[in-house]
């Protein structure tokens, strides 16, 4: 009976050590699942954070016409490796644009004076000119 009654003792000891093994394994591969999902690897700068609509100043001006609102709209929107630039109140689109990415904010690949995009979670500023007409834009989200 004793022999028996000590055998009890062993394997309760025995399923009290692998309970306590499973948790800490359980605890690790939570912890490795949790810094995985959390890499360095997910920075905002390589998402399309800055995707979406902006609302503020737009305007358009050619030799022809001028369009201006102070409460107008820009949706940014990516198609490929290129974005596009749709403005509100009848105003043409900025197309095929190149960006490039910097920690939390995309700039126009080749700004210059006269073609300048700027964008980031909060801002969109925009000079454009391009055969006679000049695009601005400031607005936020």
């Amino acid at each position: 009976m004793a022999q028996s009654l000590n055998f009890v003792r062993c394997n309760i000891k025995y399923l009290k050590a692998m309970k306590n093994v499973l948790k800490i394994f359980g605890i690790l591969c939570l912890s490795i699942f949790v810094f995985t999902a959390c890499s360095d690897d997910d920075d905002p700068a390589n998402n399309d954070f800055f995707i979406g609509r902006y609302n503020g100043n737009v305007s358009y001006v050619n030799s022809d016409e001028t369009k201006s609102n102070d409460n107008g709209n820009v949706q940014v929107v990516k198609v490929g490796d290129k974005y596009n630039f749709l403005f509100s109140d009848g105003i043409p689109d900025i197309t095929g644009v190149e960006i490039e990415k910097n920690e939390n904010t995309a700039v126009m690949i080749g700004s210059t004076e006269t073609h300048y995009i700027r964008i980031n979670a909060s801002n969109l500023t925009i000079l454009y000119l391009k055969d006679g007409a000049t695009w601005t834009a400031d607005a936020d989200r």
